[in-house]
């Protein structure tokens, strides 16, 4: 497998705009399929998801190319960072398992959100294991990706071009945190605090994968470590809705 590498022209102002753009178009593309879309008829709930996703993930590559003028050529992958981004993955995963399973899945929270998850599911035409099965390798495997390609090689790649380390690590894990408050919201409700404990391990989550990105100059330790959490949080999801394939 290859990387992306970026060769750009040397930072400009209008950079930094595209950085603020990148840094609140993901809410805006959730604010769109995960609300306004929610009572529409499964096809066009898809097709608003995958239109608005499709501009969301093509706007750091035409940034690059159209607007800096610069190229992107793959580079061999390296395997600095897989061990970290691995082992802080599986920690992550294990502690969302032990904690779900000992405090939260009997909690009023979690117990309110189910049915959401549900409404949410079938919304999407999703009434059989194996299409959440596919929903949840498309996610662990992909999603995952595309948001590290996002997040930490064109978010945070591009704020380090402006701003040191430790302030642009966290400008960027704020952003990836601020479209989960909008799911976890959704989820668990705008007034519960698991919602904002929750988005606060993003943000740490965020932090961490930026800072792995920028030590190993690698984008594979972040999205493996990425991978097994969201692999987690679809487990735990199944769990949660199983009830729901048995009808």
């Amino acid at each position: 497998m290859s990387e992306l590498s970026p060769i750009a022209a040397p930072p400009r102002p209008r950079d930094l705009v595209a950085v603020v753009v990148a840094l609140v178009l993901p809410t805006i593309v959730t604010w769109l399929y995960f609300f306004q879309a929610d009572d529409m008829r499964p096809a066009a709930q898809l097709l608003i998801f995958n239109t608005v996703k499709t501009v969301q993930f093509c706007f750091p590559l035409f940034w690059v190319l159209a607007i800096q003028r610069g190229r992107v050529t793959l580079r061999p992958t390296t395997t600095r960072g897989i061990d970290i981004g691995i082992t802080f993955g599986g920690v992550v995963a294990a502690t969302m398992f032990a904690l779900y399973l000992i405090f939260l899945r009997a909690s009023q929270p979690v117990v309110d959100a189910t049915e959401i998850i549900i409404d949410k599911v079938s919304g999407w035409g999703i009434d059989e294991p194996w299409k959440y099965g596919l929903l949840g390798l498309f996610y662990a495997l992909i999603h995952s990706f595309l948001e590290e390609y996002y997040w930490r090689w064109f978010v945070f790649g591009q704020l380090r071009r402006f701003i040191p380390l430790w302030p642009a690590v966290t400008i960027s894990a704020l952003g990836f945190m601020a479209h989960h408050v909008l799911v976890l919201g959704k989820f668990c409700g705008f007034d519960s605090p698991l919602t904002y404990f929750l988005s606060a391990c993003v943000a740490i989550g965020g932090a961490f994968w930026a800072w792995l990105y920028d030590r190993s100059g690698s984008l594979m330790g972040p999205w493996l470590g990425h991978m097994l959490i969201d692999a987690a949080i679809f487990a735990i999801g199944f769990d949660l809705i199983r009830g729901y394939f048995a009808t």
